[in-house]
């Protein structure tokens, strides 16, 4: 795969930076083992009929997801949390399969979401027509056969476990002519080729040994995240005419409950302690790695202890909402190797650990939407109102007196508050 470009946004007053890519490290180029049979189906699941040209399937009802349920007068709501994964591509690292395995044993479901060209082969990457961009280019490049073939059936895979496939988009394009400049037009252009992708990969991939996608994409596509966080705006505006119900692409957002923004549900990447420091950090794994090393291949000495920090900001994330207002925390991935693999590490830490704690559901971006959209609007008015470090006496939920208000969040020592561009290149 070729090497992909990272843009990032320095904000100084609360330490975070912006990143959104795919895989760090090019893989090895190897025959596939061809998968046989028709499209795997649960036991009670079914009928299956297949769409187009076999490339996905419509299954029935999705296994293992949450049933929504509102709120009773005086009840605490569950402390949710979303492990998201951008790029949501198998290679030789294998980390797809690995957290399929970690959700499965955490009794957690996760969204993923997927870059529409890790499904597209390269030999027709002139079927991609990127906003303001030549024909076929991508920033993240293509996965070669084998990979291809690898995160399909990890796709499937997953769905049937009850994760959600959302969307990526297509070429990871950052910056000036990136997805901050491209208007709701040019994003409806992405979402329409990123389906397209999907639902016809065994005509672009000409593979009929592969069992179908278990899943309508038109219906299971209802959110996704934009590349580097760039662009929410124009996005927003094109966001209710392409059936999406959220969008995870804002940066920097308080532990707070979220709200809608033009119909559509605002579910940003969130502002969380980085233990040792005095600002708080993005809850990205990139983002973490940022702060500490600034580069992935930091020094091997410091691994344990850049490991423990990730861990620790990303439970400290967790334990500040799970004592206080239980927003939902919203932990942003990207299945990568950086500095020795020590953020995986520290993400399925807290997966084992937090989805383990009373009360508490790792649901997907679809799981918590469809549970927000049955509570009572007074109710989720009133879990507005809780800010951090408030201390609900959640038997008053129906009332109407708000809690009070936290302090506001330290700034940075640097301060300041100015944004500033940064590019690295590997």
């Amino acid at each position: 795969m070729a090497a992909i470009v990272l843009v990032v946004a320095v904000v100084a007053a609360i330490g975070f930076v912006v990143f959104a890519g795919g895989h760090d490290e090019d893989p090895k180029q190897k025959a596939a083992a061809p998968a046989q049979g028709a499209p795997k189906v649960p036991p009670g699941q079914g009928p299956v009929t297949l769409i187009g040209d076999g490339s996905t399937s419509s299954t029935g009802e999705q296994p293992g997801r949450l049933k929504p349920e509102k709120l009773a007068p005086g009840q605490a709501p569950p402390q949710f949390l979303v492990f998201s994964w951008d790029g949501a591509g198998e290679d030789d690292k294998k980390l797809f399969s690995r957290f399929r395995q970690v959700a499965k044993e955490s009794n957690a479901k996760m969204t993923l979401f997927l870059s529409g060209v890790y499904v597209l082969p390269e030999a027709k990457r002139a079927k991609y027509l990127p906003p303001h961009k030549p024909i076929g280019a991508s920033d993240i490049g293509y996965l070669d056969d084998v990979h291809l073939r690898m995160t399909l059936e990890q796709l499937g895979a997953a769905w049937n476990e009850g994760h959600e496939i959302g969307t990526h988009f297509n070429g990871h394009f950052c910056g000036p002519t990136g997805g901050g400049s491209w208007s709701a037009d040019d994003w409806r252009s992405e979402v329409d080729q990123a389906k397209a992708f999907v639902k016809n990969w065994k005509t672009n991939t000409g593979w009929a040994d592969l069992p179908a996608l278990p899943f309508d994409y038109d219906k299971e596509l209802i959110g996704g995240r934009a590349p580097c966080l760039e662009g929410q705006k124009a996005l927003l505006d094109a966001a209710p005419s392409l059936g999406f119900r959220y969008d995870a692409s804002s940066p920097g957002g308080r532990q707070v409950w979220p709200t809608k923004v033009n119909g559509i549900w605002d579910l940003p990447l969130q502002q969380i302690p980085l233990p040792g420091r005095k600002f708080e950090v993005l809850s990205m794994d990139y983002n973490v790695m940022f702060n500490q090393s600034r580069t992935v291949k930091g020094d091997p000495a410091k691994f344990q202890e850049w490991e423990e920090q990730a861990y620790a900001s990303y439970m400290a994330g967790f334990e500040r909402a799970y004592t206080g207002n239980r927003a939902p925390l919203m932990i942003g991935n990207h299945f990568e190797g950086w500095n020795g693999g020590i953020y995986m590490k520290a993400v399925e830490r807290t997966m084992r650990t937090a989805c383990a704690r009373p009360e508490t559901k790792c649901v997907s971006f679809r799981d918590l939407v469809d549970w927000l959209d049955v509570q009572d609007p007074a109710v989720l008015s009133k879990l507005r109102t809780y800010d951090i470090g408030a201390k609900p006496d959640w038997s008053t939920l129906a009332g109407s007196a708000p809690a009070p208000a936290a302090p506001a969040v330290p700034a940075a020592a640097s301060g300041g508050g100015r944004a500033a561009a940064v590019r690295d290149r590997y």
